[in-house]
């Protein structure tokens, strides 16, 4: 069986507390992203961006898991729009 990494799990800039700042040290890592502009409420943009992150995001899990036999949880979005 395959262990499953889950960085929301064992990296503490995943977990923020209520009502508390703090600075985090974030490793290096590799990121998928897209770069938009514009409100992301009301931006057509935005919502196209993230229709096509999700799928891609999740091919490269099954991928992962498959063929590295490296299983991971994908992370919550992240955004700098």
């Amino acid at each position: 069986m395959v262990e499953k990494i889950d960085s929301k799990k064992t990296l503490d800039a995943y977990r923020a507390k209520l009502g508390e700042f703090r600075v985090v040290d974030v490793p290096t890592m590799q990121y998928l992203m897209v770069d938009g502009q514009g409100d992301p409420n009301s931006s057509s943009e935005y919502a196209q961006a993230l229709e096509a992150l999700y799928p891609v995001a999740c091919k490269m899990k099954c991928m992962s898991k498959r063929q590295l036999r490296r299983d991971y949880a994908v992370p919550p979005l992240g955004g700098l729009w």
